[in-house]
Formats: structure tokens, sequence, C-alpha cells
């Protein structure tokens, strides 16, 4: 760690508009995950920017009430951050403008990252970089939206589609021209989605590019990997994604390595246990509703369990609990004592996929200078 404490104690604080972010850490928004349960139990442990789950413009200017109440922050959230997901410039200048008149968050990012097909076969996420023309229009009327409620807009994207057709560079210096406060790199291809190893030279080779701040992303599993980052690419914060799944104190190990401090003893199974609690009720209070809270609940099961050696049977039980005092009973049963694997660290978490071809609408990679919005491009639900 001391190249780690070196590095961290001449790290800046993160620029974002008026608003300086230390440690220059961001939770990557997830589906399903980034709720306000999730980012309220992350932020116990440490600092940084908390983004909620992905929303589509058009339910958000539609005002579709599941959306709305997806974007509904804590009382103690102190900044509010929202990414935003659309295709079709006006919808998306919409939303924003939607956004900043009516206060709903203090920060906005839009997703150019996304590479689930159902979003890039209409020419979302990371499919729209390639279209350059209408990729800029959309930056800059979302820019220009946010622009008088003060409230500073980034990006998140890949490197492109695939390798032949890399899209991060002309985008970061489209964005940044149009206004960005920040773009943030998961240095991996939308073919490759979460498989093989993050690009940390692409990253670097962003970072020398542009002037703004550059945010990294890609397979920091340990706060040592956010420093490493910081340290082999230049990079002026990290965002954090899979790496944080069933280890919320990942966010206090990253602000005690940026702060140059030695990282706190690896949780016993019991510490686990009582975070895992903690994460249920808070998703009970969150959803009001002890059922669906619990139910929530259960994916994140076995990530916290990753490499215990807990029984098969405790480990069904506690993924199909339907009540937070069955929940409790089944912690108590777990050996408290237990040390934390210490060979699951550094390890994958979350989503591991094979790589896969892109879908893209019909004709989408002929021209890059076509500014058409593909017809159907604006999704309906609240969410990728």
């Amino acid at each position: 760690m001391l190249d780690g404490v070196t590095l961290a104690l001449s790290a800046a604080p993160l620029t974002l508009g008026k608003h300086q972010v230390w440690p220059p850490v961001v939770l990557a928004p997830m589906a399903g995950i980034t709720n306000v349960a999730f980012r309220k139990l992350c932020r116990e442990q440490g600092g940084g920017v908390y983004v909620c789950e992905m929303i589509t413009t058009r339910a958000l200017v539609e005002r579709i009430p599941k959306t709305l109440k997806m974007i509904a922050f804590g009382p103690d959230e102190d900044f509010r951050s929202l990414q935003l997901y659309g295709v079709d410039p006006d919808v998306t200048a919409a939303a924003v403008r939607m956004v900043a008149e009516e206060g709903l968050a203090d920060h906005i990012d839009l997703n150019f990252g996304c590479p689930v097909p159902k979003v890039t076969r209409r020419g979302g996420g990371s499919a729209l970089p390639w279209r350059r023309k209408l990729f800029g229009r959309l930056v800059k009327q979302a820019v220009d939206a946010a622009a008088p409620a003060g409230i500073p807009l980034t990006i998140k994207m890949r490197k492109g589609i695939d390798e032949d057709h890399l899209t991060y560079v002309e985008a970061g210096l489209i964005a940044q021209e149009a206004g960005v406060a920040a773009v943030a790199l998961h240095a991996r291809t939308a073919e490759q989605r979460y498989s093989g190893t993050a690009d940390w030279d692409a990253i670097a080779t962003l970072k020398q590019a542009l002037d703004v701040p550059v945010l990294g992303n890609g397979d920091i599993w340990e706060a040592s990997d956010a420093i490493r980052m910081v340290e082999q690419t230049g990079v002026d914060g990290v965002v954090v994604g899979r790496g944080c799944l069933g280890r919320p104190w990942l966010f206090k190990d990253l602000q005690a390595a940026f702060n140059g401090e030695v990282s706190q003893e690896l949780p016993k199974l019991g510490e686990v246990a009582a975070i895992m609690s903690r994460h249920a009720h808070l998703l009970v209070e969150a959803l009001e509703d002890e059922r669906h809270g619990c139910a929530d609940f259960r994916k994140h099961v076995a990530w916290y369990l990753k490499g215990f050696p807990v029984g098969g049977d405790l480990r069904r039980s506690l993924a199909m609990v339907r009540s937070l005092a069955e929940l409790d009973d089944l912690l108590a049963r777990l050996d408290h004592e237990e040390p934390f694997p210490r060979e699951s660290l550094g390890q994958p978490r979350g989503r591991i996929n094979a790589p896969g071809k892109v879908s893209l609408p019909y004709g989408w990679l002929d021209s890059r200078d076509d500014d058409t919005v593909p017809e159907g491009a604006e999704m309906e639900n609240s969410g990728g």
C-alpha cells in the first residue's frame, strides 16, 4: 500500500460544477441495485457520489409513477445524483429541463455505456456514440437544459461498439466541447459486455486527450485497485460497480486508501451478517413493504456470502427469506467468528458473461454522420 498511500496524499477532490467530491469515488448506477436503500448503506461506509438506478428520459417526462418513485432520494442525501438514458435529443433535453426546474437532482449523468441488447438495438447506450452528430446534439441539448440551474452534467460511456468501431476519444472530445463537467469511461467495448479485462490503457489515453475530469471504470475489486488505476492512468476519480456487490464496506476502504490510511480489518462473518440485516431493514423501510423488501434482498445473499463456508441448506433458506424475523433468525445460525475468505479478494463479482455480437438498428454502422433518431428509440419502461 505504500505507493497507494503516497498517491492518495496528493490526490485532489473531484470537481463537478460547484461541487467538490471527496474521496473521488462514484457508485455506478446498477439496475435493481442502487436504490435508495443500497445508496444509504454505502454512504454509511464512506464518501463519494452515489448514483441512483438508470432512468429513461421518456418515462420521466411522462411522469410514470414507477419512475418517479425510483428517483426519490433520501432526506439525508446531500448530493443527489441521477443517471438518464435517452436517444432522442429533444426528449432528453425535456427530461433534463424537468429535473432542473423541479429541483429533482443535483447532478445528472447520461448513459452511453449500457451494452444490453434491448438498449443498443434501439441505438441507445453504448451504440449511440457511433452516430457522432446525433450523440453531439443530444449531449449539447442536455448540457444547455441543465445550465440555468447550475446542474453539472456528465457522461458515462464505453470504448466503443467493438474493437473495430472504437469511439471513446472522439466522443469524449465532442462531450467536452458540448460543456460536460466530466467524462467516465468503462474500459470495455459493448461487445465485451462484462467479460475479459478492462483496458486501463484506454482510460489513460482518454485522460491525456481531455481537459475536463476523467473517471475510470472497470475491474476495481479492491481499494488498492482504485489507487493503482489512478496511479497508472492519471484519472481524476474512479467509478465502482460490481466490486461493491455484497461488499458495501468497499467504500470505507476506498475512503481510507484515498486518505492515505491503512484499510480496516476484513470483516468476519458476524459483521457481514450485521450488514446484511441492515441492508434488508433499509429495503423494507424504502419499499414500505416487508415481503417486497425481503424479496428484493434475496439477490444480494450470494454476493454477501461469496467464499464463506456456509452450508447449502442455510444458503438456500437465506435466498428465500420472506420476513425480517426469519432473516435475523437465519443469520444468527452463521458462524460469526468465521474469517473473511481472503481467496475471494480481487475476484470478479456480479455479472460475468461471454462477449456477444452487439444488437444494432438496421444500417447503424453505415453512416457516422446520420443524426436521425431511430424509429421507436425511446423506451417506455423506467430503467435499463
